[in-house]
């Protein structure tokens, strides 16, 4: 029968109690009232009122003036620079490239439109002024018997002539030069204007605007004027 307190028991049972004992030492005990640990990768440091950037992160650089960023649209420190600076400011994602693709499109459908008595696509395109104006000419052309055909040959230039913030409305003035075929005929389709065959230059001055605070991403013409 065998010592249940033999030497090898008794080693076994001190190395057991030393390691318990350092790694009390090490861990210590917990009553419960101890402050979190620090982690200070994620503390923030006030000096005077400035937040100083978290540890190992990179504070984002200010961004440079471009006085270019425009051109080829506006010249450097010009009005029209300011005011796209300005539509920017209130609507990050605007980019001068996309609104003119877009104009150029609404440019065409508009006129088209108008021609055709579309008054469902110039509802969709025009703010409110313009399109009562717009309809009112239409019932008028149609009260007369009269019927107007318009195609778009070619947009040849487009230009901004102004932009800027008016209030919470962001607009930009663009100078349309264009060839358009276009003729109105009376009750027995007599042409009483333009031309069915042959194209005229046209310069158009429109105005769009669009709300930089609704989801709506769409601009709407505003106004609009020949060009001279």
């Amino acid at each position: 029968m065998h010592d249940p307190l033999d030497a090898s028991t008794i080693i076994f049972a001190l190395l057991a109690i030393f390691v318990l004992w350092k790694l009390r030492s090490v861990l210590g005990t917990r009553t419960g009232s101890e402050k979190p640990p620090s982690v200070p990768f994620l503390r923030r440091a006030v000096d005077d009122g400035k937040v100083v950037p978290l540890p190992g992160l990179t504070a984002r650089p200010a961004i440079e003036p471009n006085p270019d960023r425009w051109r080829p649209y506006a010249e450097p420190g010009s009005k029209v620079a300011e005011g796209l600076d300005a539509i920017t400011a209130a609507s990050p994602g605007f980019t001068v490239d996309t609104f003119l693709r877009g104009a150029k499109t609404a440019y065409e459908m508009i006129v088209t439109a108008f021609a055709s008595g579309d008054l469902q696509t110039l509802q969709n395109l025009l703010d409110k002024d313009v399109f009562d104006s717009f309809s009112a000419a239409i019932a008028g052309r149609e009260n007369r018997g009269e019927r107007m055909t318009t195609r778009v040959v070619s947009i040849d230039q487009v230009t901004i002539e102004e932009a800027g913030m008016r209030g919470g409305s962001a607009q930009i003035t663009l100078r349309f030069s264009a060839k358009l075929i276009s003729a109105t005929r009376d009750r027995s389709g007599a042409v009483i204007s333009g031309d069915p065959e042959q194209s005229a230059d046209i310069a158009d001055v429109w105005t769009f605007a669009r709300d930089v605070s609704s989801r709506d991403p769409n601009w709407k013409l505003a106004a609009t004027q020949t060009g001279h």
